[in-house]
């Protein structure tokens, strides 16, 4: 997840005419080709997604992609174009819930070549919820999800292991804070900062996640009836605010990431594997660890979330379907493509590939997942609809405007109007 802003990513190639046809989709190209439009969230990967087009140019001379990207109401806008029929040919959705969400503009890859190559989790994450059909679509990555933390600043505090429960988290914050420096940046000027804060916390409120979601959406449960989100959320979120940046709903990704690559924060919130690269452009040098969310005093639910969250839609819709899926195949089946994710783009890779990224959170996360398991992905139970919801009714209890009880009722409400059909 990154920026705030709308961008167009564009190369040489496709600049002259986005600036002619305003980005629209399905039009001839100069010299009797084609042109795909990509609209997806992630704009973090805009410079390896850029890498990855020129590439395929090579392939493909006279296919041209228009590639924009954003972060920010990406749902919102996504939603904009497919009620105005202007679907792009790839778009982006959560996975899990909003597989059903958008079914019916994406189109089925179960009998694409990609899927010789499709590690199985990622494939069974593009399914639909409803009928288990798909998959309807592929990922550009794998993702760890947890708190990153500087090893060195928890060394000079006297911390010799990553903090398990929320107590030991409480009294590590003490520790950093006590050497002048923010135990915590937290992000929490993005709304979807909260739904990786709160991820854990839902994945273990209950021994049935997907049952637990499905019962908030009609309104049969409350989150005073589950102390793990009532007592154990709040006082986490509470600790964020309390050991972390002067003006939290002011600080977003790009500051976030900022404080920690420069040591003024020693852990970051609601962030994961996506944010490593840009933390070592900053500080090269710096001594990255990678653990779970406290969510309890049970050590043992301290695990990190590991899985495909994020889908890359395939249009139904397109008028040039062949070509469509001559790019999508390459991108999961050619030695470039299968290689990109671990060269150029540096992710989890959702492929089957020979070796992983040379990136601490990978092989760290990978590591406590071989040894402790995962925690579940339960942001996908959930459409980026609710998730936005969730975000600002929290931002609002941040910012001191509403209490905890009406935070919880403003997002049991939300549930039930968003996600209760």
């Amino acid at each position: 997840m990154k920026k705030s802003i709308l961008i167009m990513v564009l190369g040489a190639w496709g600049l002259a005419s986005l600036c002619a046809g305003g980005g629209k989709q399905d039009k001839p190209a100069s010299g009797g080709g084609v042109e795909l439009y990509m609209f997806i969230s992630q704009p973090e990967y805009a410079d390896a997604i850029n890498t990855l087009l020129a590439e395929y140019k090579k392939v493909a001379p006279k296919v041209t992609i228009n590639y924009e990207t954003t972060q920010d109401d990406y749902p919102t806008l996504l939603k904009a174009k497919l009620n105005s029929g202007d679907v792009p040919d790839i778009f982006t959705s959560t996975s899990g819930k909003e597989i059903d969400m958008y079914r019916e503009y994406s189109m089925t890859l179960a009998s694409q070549p990609l899927m010789q190559t499709m590690l199985p989790a990622v494939q069974d994450s593009m399914k639909a919820l409803s009928d288990g059909s798909g998959p309807y679509g592929f990922a550009i990555k794998g993702n760890f999800f947890g708190i990153l933390y500087n090893k060195e600043i928890f060394a000079r505090a006297g911390i010799t292991e990553f903090p398990q429960t929320l107590d030991a988290l409480e009294a590590a914050c003490e520790a950093i804070a006590a050497l002048g420096i923010r135990p915590f940046t937290s992000g929490f000027a993005e709304w979807w900062v909260y739904k990786h804060t709160a991820m854990n916390f839902f994945g273990t409120a209950s021994n049935d996640a997907v049952a637990l979601v499905k019962q908030f959406e009609s309104g049969q449960a409350k989150i005073a009836s589950y102390p793990r989100l009532y007592n154990d959320l709040f006082r986490y979120i509470d600790l964020v605010v309390k050991y972390g940046d002067a003006k939290p709903l002011e600080t977003n990704l790009n500051s976030e990431i900022a404080a920690f690559a420069r040591g003024e924060a020693a852990m970051t919130n609601g962030q994961g594997a996506w944010i490593e690269a840009d933390v070592l452009k900053v500080n090269p040098n710096i001594k990255i660890g990678f653990d779970g969310y406290p969510v309890s005093s049970n050590p043992g639910e301290c695990k990190v979330v590991t899985g495909a969250d994020q889908a890359m839609r395939v249009s139904n819709q397109s008028k040039h379907q062949q070509e469509l899926l001559d790019f999508v195949n390459w991108w999961y089946t050619s030695d470039y493509g299968k290689s990109w994710f671990v060269n150029i783009a540096g992710v989890v890779p959702p492929v089957v590939v020979s070796s992983l990224p040379n990136m601490e959170v990978v092989k760290q996360g990978t590591a406590l997942v071989q040894q402790e398991g995962s925690a579940p992905l339960s942001i996908i139970y959930s459409t980026d609809a609710f998730h936005q919801a969730f975000g600002e009714a929290l931002q609002a209890y941040v910012g001191g405007i509403a209490t905890k009880d009406q935070t919880c009722a403003l997002i049991e409400r939300k549930w039930v109007e968003l996600e209760g059909r």
